[in-house]
């Protein structure tokens, strides 16, 4: 889809679509009656929506810049100056009186500097540069990862708190019956007030459950809203569990060759390397071009002049009081912290994926249990309460059976819940979930859109230096 986008487009056009998948241009043109009702949509708004997806976009178009800024290093530098002077001399003569001069005079300067050797030092500061856009590409991933699992999160959470409702709704009803069975075995005399009395203390405690679950959901949908972009509408069901890696050793094989975070940080110590490299570099001499053309004008007289010419400068800076020295060293030190980093990043990738692949077993096996539980629990509830209007169980009996019951499909609604959030889990521990890889329905930003059109740094007053900065403006409205 993305390559079918970028066929036949012009620069502008490009990146006016920029803006439009940007985030905020998508975010505004989605209806205001727009109703996720399954995980898809919730993702998809989240995706769309995102005020964390956009700040970490803008950054991403920061760390372009760098590159571009990089470049202009590498290119002369030239100054143009226009001086218009007046000058007023009064000054005493030979003869006793005074000698008065004034003049008036306009020069013009053009001055070019270039630095056409400097042992390396700014190349390498620009291809570290392109090491970090790769690395903030990566982290741009992650983000999106953890946009998305948090539409899992919120849609699950909405999910498990209306199952919820719906229990404790069906709950109070059955309660209430028992209650007014209560009522009706105590008229004539089969049980005792104190049967009553456990029963209306039953219906009570769970209205007072419901009553929270209620403000539970309540929240659930406004974090739903927080996430999405969107209130709620009728939440279709449990969300399809993603299909993964059916063993461990696999699971983790691709994570450490695939996840955001470990990619991110070797783009990261490759920067580094390059800096170090650098500032290696940055010891040596450098050999700078200066040329210049000036011209004068003395208004009032026939002086006028003009001066040219052109140097070629070696230059060696013998001591700085230690502070290249001293920048080396500290560019040396970030480079191992950057392995370090990586080495942790590796482990912690590795580790997240042994957790999550055990966590979704874990969720499975529990699933299995409760369903058996409730299963148990309904058929002694339902024996029991048989039982209790033949005389041979009492109310505390059936209370206390209607409880298990009660209990025993909460924990299944937990159980579904866990298993869902543990297969997403797993998937974002694998660096897989992204709106690419699920195919969510969506404009998948582009990062290299930008990119390619600043990389070269453009001049402000060039085409594309206007286009550029024309979509500068259009986001800024947005």
């Amino acid at each position: 889809m993305r390559a079918t986008f970028l066929k036949n487009r012009s620069s502008f056009q490009k990146l006016k679509k920029l803006v439009q998948i940007g985030g905020v241009a998508a975010a505004l043109a989605v209806p205001v009656t727009a109703r996720a009702d399954n995980l898809t949509d919730a993702m998809i708004g989240a995706y769309n929506s995102s005020g964390l997806l956009e700040q970490n976009r803008a950054l991403l178009r920061v760390t372009d810049e760098s590159v571009a800024t990089a470049l202009a290093a590498l290119r002369p530098v030239v100054n143009w100056t226009v001086q218009v002077a007046h000058q007023f001399n009064r000054t005493p003569n030979v003869f006793g009186g005074i000698s008065e001069n004034e003049t008036n005079s306009a020069s013009t300067n053009l001055n070019l500097s270039w630095v056409v050797w400097d042992g390396g030092q700014r190349q390498f500061t620009r291809l570290a540069a392109e090491q970090a856009v790769l690395a903030t590409r990566q982290s741009l991933l992650n983000i999106e990862q953890q946009v998305l699992f948090q539409a899992v999160q919120a849609y699950v959470g909405v999910l498990t708190q209306q199952e919820n409702v719906r229990l404790r709704e069906s709950n109070l009803r059955l309660l209430r019956e028992e209650l007014r069975a209560a009522n009706n075995r105590f008229e004539v005399k089969d049980v005792t007030r104190t049967d009553v009395a456990l029963a209306q203390s039953r219906v009570a405690g769970a209205q007072a459950a419901l009553t929270q679950a209620r403000g539970d959901l309540e929240v659930a949908k406004a974090t739903y809203k927080e996430i999405v972009g969107r209130a709620p509408g009728p939440i279709q069901g449990q969300p399809p569990l993603p299909k993964g890696r059916t063993n461990l050793s696999a699971a983790q094989s691709f994570a450490m060759r695939n996840h955001p975070i470990i990619l991110g940080q070797q783009f990261a110590v490759k920067a580094a390397e390059l800096t170090t490299r650098g500032s290696k570099a940055a010891l040596g001499p450098t050999v700078t071009l200066n040329g210049n053309i000036g011209f004068t004008d003395t208004r009032g007289t026939s002086r006028t002049s003009s001066t040219s010419g052109a140097a070629l400068v070696l230059s060696q800076n013998l001591y700085a009081g230690g502070g290249l020295a001293s920048a080396k060293r500290a560019d040396v030190a970030r480079l191992d912290a950057e392995k370090g980093a990586l080495i942790t990043a590796q482990r912690g990738v590795a580790s997240g994926v042994a957790g999550s692949f055990a966590g979704l077993e874990a969720a499975t096996a529990s699933l299995v249990s409760s369903n058996e539980q409730v299963r148990a629990a309904r058929l002694a509830f339902e024996g029991l309460r048989e039982e209790a209007t033949l005389g041979a169980r009492t109310t505390l009996d059936v209370l206390e059976a209607e409880q298990d019951f009660l209990d025993a499909q909460v924990i299944r609604i937990q159980a579904r819940a866990n298993q869902a959030l543990a297969a997403y889990s797993l998937l974002q521990a694998q660096g897989l979930l992204t709106a690419e890889n699920l195919g969510l329905a969506v404009e998948i930003y582009d990062p290299t859109l930008y990119y390619n059109l600043i990389k070269d740094a453009p001049a402000e007053r060039s085409k594309r230096g206007q286009d550029l900065e024309r979509v500068l403006k259009a986001l800024g409205k947005n």
